[in-house]
């Protein structure tokens, strides 16, 4: 079959440094909307709120279905232990995505496309297939909690679930084609909503305040204790996610900023507040899920719930009528909200990558077929106990591919001839590196830990 390819709307891309790249300039990602929202708005809050919005399209992959699963897991098993691994996992990515949003704004290149500049063609494919390979696993667990939603809200069988889901790709054509902001506003309102649903069951759980407090308090006990440490890995993969720094590379090029090196820096500082301030809520909503779970299950001896349907089925008799609603509605919120960020990621993958512009509609639905067709397979021959395995299994995937984004983005970020005054200091590329190695590190442990336990 023939692909047939489209020019988008020319738009001259920023100026570009001459050195370090093979390429002086490139293609905008994104192009149907590539710097068009303007950032001139006079004062600081008013340009804040104008660059706010591509933080909180990137936030919602730290929140998505695969997060519930192992929050859950963390907080009936050893209870506000290690809400410390949600704490450190979101400075990791406040650190990644700080430095993803850099690379996009002062080299106008997503990182796909900067790794297709500066690696050799069977590098670039690797990677492409490998990071292809992850955003369909990502797709795939908020295909499946979003199905898992409407069959507590509603009753609608996982398959049929499943299949509805996969129309959102629709939804999604019709926001951008409105403009990025009108996307932006609704995945605000989605995180908003889940949100609001964490602080109803925080209240309702009554937590042990003093008990939250030392959760935060990093335990050696959680490296010297396998069961905790394998569960606090699985945070740590579940939370920093690869797709996110393809995304915040390229979301950030649609902000208007200035084409000369003060308005580069601007936009780095607002992007990154921009960025924090969005994780901050997606760390709010972590550390609730895991509050919740230990509140509610690990009291009162519920000490193996690690599934998201056994947790909506206990949440009522525990925490009384409406709790198992307000959490069935959440997870649905969050499973929409992380597809629609995750196909804009594959469309971006596979334009910088390999160069290749097809109809965003077409790419959408092949992205989505990927991770629906597993999925009703699944749901057909396993029901909910399948999904539930599919969800972990998904996340082992992720953790695969992390590093191979992780490392070429602070690489990069780290030279000079790329990044110009912009580049890391000494402080922060050892920073940077550091966490690229604790990551690496902490996922080889995970896989090998998961491979041993399907094994023997």
């Amino acid at each position: 079959m023939t692909v047939r390819r489209y020019t988008p709307t020319p738009i001259e891309p920023l100026p570009q440094p001459e050195t370090g790249w093979r390429r002086a300039r490139v293609a905008p990602s994104l192009a149907e909307v590539y710097r068009s929202v303007p950032v001139t708005a006079p004062g600081k809050w008013r340009k804040m709120l104008a660059f706010a919005g591509p933080g909180y399209l990137v936030a919602v992959g730290y929140m998505d279905p695969g997060n519930w699963a192992t929050d859950l897991a963390g907080g009936s098993r050893f209870g506000y232990t290690l809400l410390s691994v949600i704490l450190i996992s979101n400075l990791m990515a406040v650190l990644l995505q700080g430095l993803a949003s850099k690379l996009g704004i002062v080299t106008g290149r997503d990182l796909a496309q900067a790794c297709r500049d500066s690696y050799s063609t069977p590098a670039v494919v690797a990677h492409w297939i490998l990071c292809e390979i992850a955003i369909a696993a990502c797709d795939l667990a908020e295909v499946i909690g979003s199905a898992i939603a409407l069959n507590l809200l509603f009753g609608i069988a996982l398959p049929v679930g499943v299949v509805i889901t996969g129309l959102d790709v629709l939804l999604l054509l019709y926001l951008q084609n409105r403009g990025v902001r009108v996307l932006e506003a609704l995945v605000i309102t989605l995180v908003a909503t889940v949100g609001v649903c964490f602080a109803f069951e925080l209240v309702l759980s009554r937590p042990d305040m003093a008990g939250v407090a030392r959760g935060f308090i990093p335990s050696l006990d959680i490296v010297s204790d396998r069961e905790k440490l394998y569960i606090a890995i699985s945070i740590l993969g579940a939370t920093v996610m690869p797709h996110n720094l393809y995304l915040h590379s390229s979301i950030v090029q649609t902000r208007r900023y200035e084409e000369h090196a003060q308005g580069r820096r601007e936009a780095v500082r607002y992007a990154f507040v921009d960025s924090t301030i969005a994780l901050t809520m997606a760390l709010f909503i972590n550390a609730a899920i895991l509050i919740v779970a230990s509140a509610s299950f690990h009291t009162s001896g519920h000490t193996g719930v690690a599934e998201i349907q056994d947790a909506y089925q206990l949440l009522t008799p525990l925490l009384g009528a409406g709790a198992s609603t307000v959490f069935a509605l959440a997870l649905l919120a969050s499973g929409q909200n992380s597809t629609l960020t995750g196909t804009l990621a594959g469309q971006i993958v596979m334009e910088g990558f390999l160069n290749i512009r097809i109809r965003p509609w077409m790419r959408r639905l092949i992205t989505r077929l990927i991770a629906i067709v597993p999925a009703v397979i699944v749901a057909l021959i396993g029901g909910a106990s399948g999904t539930a395995k599919l969800l972990i299994l998904s996340q082992v995937v992720l953790s695969l591919q992390l590093s191979f984004a992780v490392f070429p983005l602070v690489q990069f970020t780290s030279d000079r001839l790329k990044m110009g005054e912009f580049v890391n200091p000494a402080w922060l590329k050892l920073l940077s590196y550091i966490v690229a190695v604790a990551i690496a590190t902490l996922n080889v442990w995970l896989l090998f830990q998961t491979f041993q336990s399907w094994l023997f």
